[in-house]
């Protein structure tokens, strides 16, 4: 007969510590039952616990359509619930069997049970993953190469979800099914050698405790949860990195990027590459820190480029951006958009934040705000100047340049680039030393560099 672990609380202990931790008490949860080993006795477990708990408690049963047998699972869960006082839900889904039927099926059970814990008004869903759960994930996910972000493997907590059993092993689970005196179904899926889960399960973790003389399940679950408390800290530092070296216009500081230590670089790099839409994965983080290193373009999957130019690091899409329709502003009062800027003729000081140009007396209308023209020249303390240096100087990227607007009178002379250079009036010009009462007000666009969610 299966013993529960003599050093860990037993299987009900460890429910009531765990829902309590997460804040649950006097609250309500969802029971995500298979009729599984794990799943039958986190819901005869969670029966026993709820009276001390004050615990709201709702059972779901998926039948995923994939196994003619699993009506008959679907009932003995129904069962079960009814002779434990528990209200069961019965969902059933019409999934197709062939390639990534186990994410397929995973996904569509998670969206079905998140939709009735809604429809029911309950706080959690919870599911009965365990120790030797994590220790597969684990494994499995190492196996594929996967940094230590991957190496979390199973959250304990997402924001509907939790997982009580976290803590005991399937031999808990064994222990306390046969203490109870409570039957469970086998699924025949868990024994199909074609899953990964199953080779690992079967084949990987049984040669893993062999060759190591003892269980190794609680040990690789231990790295998992020190796995993610360390990335949980890393990630924060690498936020912070990111914070501090995004540019206005898009892309990081080059300098305060090779700077960083590589846990860190990795890290912002990637937020960097898979915010532009790119494709992440070892390899190419390994290769971009060199091309950040050194300087220069790689070229990415999918088309997308990572330069590393100017003092500023980014990750351009592929094809040719459109430059923005002309924007025409024909007296007082014009408004309009010109790409992601906003312009507006109006009198008064210009509020924080908002860039402004004096307009003169004698001002040629209307004003065009439109992008570079080859041959663009404006006027600066130096004398003329082309539009194209400016935009070089001032480390306009190459890809946004066209996004850039360039403000002309209506001569189509330029009198003014936002951001890039102020207007600048030679000094006696009469005729445009004396202002009027309006102001050409700018908008510049809201940085998104600083709105992306955290990798």
């Amino acid at each position: 007969m299966p013993r529960a672990s003599p050093e860990r609380p037993s299987l009900t202990a460890a429910l009531a510590r765990s829902y309590a931790e997460h804040g649950l008490a006097s609250r309500s949860v969802l029971l995500a039952v298979s009729g599984g080993a794990d799943s039958t006795a986190l819901l005869v477990g969670t029966a026993r616990v709820r009276e001390a708990l004050a615990l709201r408690v709702e059972v779901a049963t998926v039948d995923h359509g994939l196994r003619p047998e699993a009506s008959e699972e679907v009932t003995s869960v129904v069962g079960l619930a009814a002779r434990l006082g528990l209200t069961c839900h019965v969902r059933r889904l019409a999934l197709l069997p062939g390639a990534g039927v186990e994410a397929r099926a995973r996904e569509a059970r998670y969206a079905t049970l998140e939709v009735l814990r809604q429809e029911r008004g309950l706080d959690a869903v919870a599911t009965g993953h365990t120790l030797d759960d994590q220790a597969e994930t684990l494994l499995m996910r190492l196996s594929r190469g996967a940094a230590l972000r991957g190496a979390r493997s199973i959250h304990a907590r997402a924001p509907t979800l939790i997982r009580p059993l976290l803590t005991c092993s399937r031999e808990d689970v064994l222990a306390f099914l046969a203490t109870e005196e409570v039957g469970f179904v086998r699924d025949p899926m868990n024994a199909d050698p074609s899953l990964f889960r199953t080779r690992m399960r079967l084949d990987v973790l049984p040669a893993l405790n062999r060759a190591a003389g003892f269980s190794t399940v609680e040990h690789l679950a231990t790295f998992a949860r020190l796995a993610s408390e360390d990335e949980a800290l890393l990630a924060g530092l690498a936020d912070a990195a990111w914070e501090r070296l995004a540019l206005e216009g898009g892309g990081l500081d080059a300098v305060g990027l090779r700077a960083l230590e590589p846990p860190l670089s990795r890290r912002v790099l990637a937020r960097l590459l898979l915010t532009a839409g790119a494709r992440v994965d070892h390899a190419t983080l390994e290769r971009g820190r060199d091309v950040v290193a050194r300087g220069g373009v790689m070229t990415l999957s999918d088309g997308f480029l990572l330069k590393a130019t100017g003092g500023r690091v980014r990750c351009v899409g592929p094809g040719r951006r459109t430059p923005p329709a002309p924007l025409v502003l024909a007296g007082p009062g014009a408004h309009g958009d010109f790409g992601a800027w906003r312009f507006q003729v109006a009198e008064g000081s210009a509020p924080p934040g908002v860039l402004a140009l004096v307009l003169e007396e004698g001002t040629a209308w209307p004003l065009t705000v439109r992008s570079r023209k080859q041959g663009d020249r404006v006027r600066t303390r130096a004398g003329h100047r082309k539009v194209q240096d400016a935009l070089v100087d001032a480390r306009v990227p190459a890809e946004a340049r066209d996004a850039q607007p360039v403000v002309v009178d209506a001569r189509d002379a330029p009198l003014w680039l936002p951001g890039v250079l102020p207007r600048f009036v030679e000094p006696g010009a009469a005729s445009l030393t004396v202002p009027c009462r309006h102001s050409l007000w700018a908008f510049p666009p809201a940085s998104s560099e600083r709105k992306t969610p955290p990798l």
